[in-house]
């Protein structure tokens, strides 16, 4: 239903800097029933608002002297009824959720409003005209602080963040599904980070890295002497974050019997330690994360149903790297940065010709390959920008992790001693793992070839 279907008229307020984009908007947004207001900065629009009945706002981040966010905030604070969908040319995950938090209807990025506006405004009409015979409070949430070092510009990636917005206030069980690399965890912490239990602290527990007869005592702790080993009483991670969020990677590798016992808490609340009777009693929010398809291994047996649905409360997706493609220069760049920092290099740049090939790849380790193809670029690097062929695409899986953890070493000892030459010793670290084939050697480094001298 549009806001011309209805007898009342209703009041859109656009609030941006740039008056071209204001004559675009009040254009492209005009219809029957509709009146446009419009201004250039924060403190006007809060004069607007407080002087007329406005309905709708479309604010742009960038305002002064409060940016949009903040405006967000003081416009749900004396009009949590009022509807307000923030522009932004770059909006970042952060901004994202905040936005989300303080009750934003969407966010959208600038580039896309041409095809998007029309169709969330319409949404938002037709909130309003539903809120005439059903009252709809909605709650004002406080605003968050913390910095995420997340980075994606991508609709899809940004869409996970505006839920991460919205879920995040409440004690709901998150599941987060998504390939190995694609920041699950990330993505967890920003869920704590934003929720009300940030003062405490998350605990991430890897499902499928713990021994099947250790995990038990990981979750719930143990009593001296209850096994072989056990040679003190141990809590576990349900009593060490007690009031805060417990992280549960690679849920869908929990064997069977644990997955019991993990139920009961879910149901009850309790739990006992291995190889005791006392009753305990924790507060904790699980947010889980998996790379299986949790439906077929319920289907198939593996995985607990009643367990299953416990934990999908929220579902979360990520998307894999190969689809947010506009993301890699930024997070190429990103890594880029960090790393040479990290280790008081220059800084290096991405030609045109390398962005190019890091898009074309399809990278089937996310964006965990990504990162590890930049430390490889800096540690190879023979100048301040790197060329399409300075990109080590195409590392043999075989002895990838090998030369991953020895850049890692030689950045710590290049810190230390700056004689030693980083390139030097992974090339004669590669030329080992090779047998002595410089071809082989080359692969490995992801290089066209490797010599005595280069």
């Amino acid at each position: 239903m549009s806001a011309a279907d209805t007898n009342d008229e209703r009041t859109l307020l656009l609030v941006d800097t740039d008056h071209d984009y204001l004559d675009w908007a009040t254009k492209h947004l005009q219809a029957d029933g509709i009146r446009i207001l419009r201004c250039d900065n924060s403190n006007n629009a809060i004069k607007v608002c407080e002087k007329t009945t406005v309905d709708l706002v479309i604010s742009d981040i960038a305002l002064q002297p409060m940016d949009g966010i903040e405006l967000l905030g003081q416009l749900k604070a004396s009009n949590p009824d009022i509807i307000v969908i923030i522009t932004a040319a770059f909006p970042g995950t952060a901004q994202i959720i905040k936005a989300s938090q303080q009750g934003a209807h969407d966010i959208l990025k600038k580039e896309s409003l041409v095809f998007e506006l029309r169709s969330v405004v319409e949404s938002a009409w037709q909130v309003i005209e539903g809120r005439r015979t059903a009252f709809e409070h909605k709650q004002q949430m406080p605003d968050q602080s913390g910095r995420l070092q997340v980075i994606g510009v991508s609709r899809t990636f940004q869409d996970v963040f505006k839920t991460v917005g919205r879920v995040a206030r409440t004690d709901a069980p998150v599941l987060i599904y998504g390939e190995s690399g694609t920041g699950k965890e990330l993505v967890a912490n920003a869920v704590h980070q934003y929720s009300p239990r940030r003062q405490n602290e998350m605990v991430a527990l890897n499902c499928g890295a713990i021994p099947d007869n250790l995990l038990e005592s990981e979750l719930f702790g143990h009593e001296k002497g209850s096994f072989t080993g056990a040679a003190a009483k141990r809590a576990g991670r349900f009593e060490q974050c007690d009031g805060g969020t417990l992280f549960l990677d690679e849920i869908g590798d929990m064997p069977l019997p644990v997955q019991v016992k993990l139920l009961r808490v879910l149901q009850e609340g309790t739990f006992s330690r291995v190889g005791g009777n006392e009753v305990l009693s924790s507060d904790v929010r699980i947010v889980a994360a998996t790379n299986k398809d949790l439906a077929q291994e319920v289907r198939e047996g593996r995985f607990r149903e009643d367990l299953y649905y416990r934990l999908n409360v929220v579902e979360l997706r990520l998307p894999p790297l190969r689809e947010r493609i506009e993301d890699i220069p930024l997070l190429a760049e990103f890594f880029l940065r960090k790393i040479s920092r990290k280790n008081g290099l220059a800084r290096i740049r991405l030609s045109g010709e390398a962005i190019t090939v890091l898009q074309e790849h399809k990278w089937p380790g996310n964006v965990r390959e990504l990162e590890n193809t930049m430390a490889r670029a800096v540690a190879l690097a023979t100048s301040d920008v790197l060329l399409a062929n300075d990109i080590p695409i195409g590392v043999s899986l075989r002895s990838e992790a090998e030369i991953d953890t020895l850049i890692g070493q030689l950045f710590s000892l290049s810190a230390e001693n700056h004689d030693i030459n980083i390139f030097d010793e992974l090339k004669r670290y590669a030329l080992k793992l090779a047998k002595n084939d410089k071809d082989e050697a080359a692969r490995l480094l992801g290089m066209k070839s490797i010599s005595e001298n280069n």
